[in-house]
């Protein structure tokens, strides 16, 4: 169970994944070591999953991202863990989500360009035999970066 020191811990290192110790038990009015410890929990107890460094695509080169909108032509087990093997093994594609409505899944991907991103769509998803057809948006501008969860 969460406390209000839980929580404000947890939102303090989403905003600052390299705050030690010291700074936490600062922000939250405990002890390095107390600090320490409650990090050490929520990491423990599964609330913290992992730590990672926000890189700027287009400082690598990734110049086009977008979102793809993947329909199956055929829907069971076999189709579905085939699909999920080759997106797993797409490092273009840098999230994927199973999804209610129209599409079965929703596909984040970061691209060099436009021709990158064709043959990622016309050389590797859509020759997948499940696939029916996919629709693609390219983002133009992003309003928000991945926030925080809230806490």
């Amino acid at each position: 169970m969460l406390d209000a020191t839980d929580t404000r811990l947890l939102s303090a290192l989403q905003k600052n994944a390299h705050l030690t110790a010291h700074q936490l038990g600062e922000l939250l009015n405990l002890s390095p070591s107390q600090a320490g410890r409650r990090r050490q929990r929520l990491e423990t107890e599964g609330y913290i999953t992992g730590y990672a460094a926000r890189l700027d695509p287009l400082k690598l080169g990734l110049q086009v991202q977008g979102f793809v909108q993947v329909h199956l032509g055929t829907h069971g087990p076999d189709q579905s863990a085939s699909f999920a093997r080759m997106v797993d093994t797409q490092p273009e594609i840098t999230s994927a989500w199973t999804m209610t409505g129209e599409a079965d899944y929703l596909l984040h991907v970061y691209c060099d360009d436009l021709s990158a991103l064709n043959s990622l769509l016309h050389e590797v998803i859509l020759p997948h035999p499940a696939v029916a057809r996919v629709q693609s948006q390219i983002v133009m501008d992003q309003l928000k970066r991945d926030a925080p969860l809230p806490t």
